[in-house]
């Protein structure tokens, strides 16, 4: 299921400008009304509610550098203003009885309800959670300040069902936020990942193949100089390789597709390539074929590649005297088997490396199993079977 796209930064950027524009027009509007209204010029209750409503309106005011200083500020906005509304409040209630009429507004209402947002989306999560459940008090109980009747109640109601909602879409905007950024760290923690198995893939088998070479071509020097030519001009081609191998990757990555693989997925082709290359080096190097190898499916054959080529890397660096390796590769109708045996076998001085690690992830992520020790005949063994179903499985759940 191919993943939705990203909304262009462009409008994204847009919409961020005209927020606090569109807000404070909303807060103005509101004031409006108020005034309009004549709810400030109630004989009793007014200045109170006008100090109220400018409170409120301050703390609105502050919110746009408030957010610059981090959520801990966004976050303490909300109960200051919550506790400032609620004072107002009780002093509403205290002078109700000497003749006030109502305390119903606009702009306070409208601002407590901007600040609920901003802290239920974006401040720290226990004064938030503070925050927003006293600014929701404070909404729902301004309308009841002066006497709860039937009008009164109503008003609260509705204030109730905005204050809740506001609440609710803020908090599902922080929740989707926070479930994006779990995703984009996994993704990115998978690509780093991937390259890291990449690198030691291609990378590493290159360069254990010029290292011994290298070695090689400084044993036979001094009895057989006229040999140090040829082994010099494979040095020169295995670097070559491995520096293709690096452009491709680095290609991969500056691509445009984040999917991009960073090598190409290495058939049957690249396995008999491999192990006809290892034959090279003085050693015996045979190649089993059982079934219909070449009708694998790309990304089990990949990862028979990368069996293949670990094991021979490994065996250039830990097994110096192996003389004989056979690689077998078993294609069956549901699973394929790969097993790669050499006669140098010696036990390991230290655990297992980067690229043992990184070759059990890649099986084991393509529902495989993958096993290595020494057999009963004294041949250190590499096996893995894998099923054929695997990518199938995974484009159907997908």
């Amino acid at each position: 299921m191919p993943s939705p796209r990203p909304w262009p930064r462009a409008l994204v950027r847009g919409a961020a400008t005209l927020r606090w524009p569109a807000l404070f027009l909303l807060a103005m509007a509101a004031a409006r009304l108020d005034l309009r209204w004549g709810t400030f010029r109630q004989p009793v209750t007014g200045p109170l509610l006008g100090l109220s409503a400018l409170t409120a309106a301050v703390v609105v005011l502050a919110l746009p550098f408030l957010t610059r200083r981090g959520p801990w500020a966004v976050a303490w906005s909300g109960p200051a203003a919550a506790v400032a509304s609620l004072g107002f409040t009780t002093a509403v209630h205290l002078r109700a009885g000497h003749g006030a009429s109502t305390a119903y507004g606009a702009l306070e209402p409208v601002a407590l309800l901007i600040v609920l947002a901003f802290t239920a989306r974006r401040g720290a999560a226990v004064p938030a959670a503070v925050g927003t459940a006293a600014l929701i008090a404070a909404v729902v109980s301004r309308p009841l300040a002066v006497e709860v009747r039937e009008g009164s109640v109503i008003v609260a109601f509705v204030s109730t069902l905005i204050a809740v909602a506001v609440a609710g879409a803020a908090v599902t905007a922080r929740l989707v936020a926070a479930d994006r950024r779990r995703r984009e760290d996994r993704v990115r923690l998978e690509q780093r990942v991937r390259l890291a198995r990449d690198l030691h893939d291609y990378v590493a088998h290159h360069v254990t193949g010029i290292v011994v070479q290298a070695q090689g071509a400084g044993a036979v020097a001094g009895k057989r100089p006229d040999l140090v030519p040829a082994a010099l001009r494979r040095i020169e081609e295995t670097g070559a390789e491995a520096l293709v191998s690096l452009r491709r990757m680095v290609g991969a990555l500056r691509a445009d597709d984040p999917g991009a693989p960073l090598s190409p997925p290495g058939g049957m082709t690249a396995v008999r390539a491999l192990v006809a290359d290892f034959g090279t080096f003085g050693v015996s190097a045979r190649l089993v074929e059982d079934g219909p190898t070449e009708r694998l499916p790309t990304d089990v054959a990949g990862v028979v590649h990368r069996v293949v080529m670990e094991a021979l890397t490994n065996i250039r660096k830990h097994a110096p005297a192996c003389r004989t390796v056979t690689v077998r590769v078993r294609a069956g109708r549901r699973h394929v088997a790969v097993s790669v045996d050499n006669d140098g076998a010696s036990a390991p001085t230290a655990p297992p490396g980067y690229g043992l690690t990184g070759l059990r992830e890649r099986v084991t992520g393509a529902g495989g199993s993958l096993r290595t020790g020494a057999g009963s005949d004294g041949t250190w063994q590499v096996r893995a079977r894998l099923p054929l179903s695997s990518s199938l499985s995974r484009a159907d759940a997908a």
